[in-house]
């Protein structure tokens, strides 16, 4: 139980960070699209590691995008940290 309220708060965290570059005028439109659905796959009713391994697989794809501002880059990789965290 203890370790659900931690992945729990730990999605919370992921989800917040998400809304605020989603919220940014400077990241790329392609970059939205796939936060939003990494967004959506943690709001999926699996298991933890199953969220966080489809919200892992899409942010992946767009953390290396030529047109991310360096402190966006940042916080997708700390959103990636975060969710291999749930994920082990």
């Amino acid at each position: 139980m203890a370790e659900d309220k931690k992945h729990e708060e730990t999605i919370t965290q992921i989800k917040q960070q998400i809304e605020m570059l989603l919220n940014d005028n400077s990241v790329p439109r392609n970059v939205k699209t796939a936060l939003d659905e990494a967004r959506k796959a943690l709001e999926q009713n699996e298991g933890y590691s199953v969220k966080a391994s489809n919200a892992m697989y899409k942010i992946d794809e767009v953390s290396n995008d030529i047109n991310l501002p360096p402190y966006a880059r940042t916080v997708i990789w700390n959103l990636l940290s975060l969710l291999e965290s749930i994920k082990d």
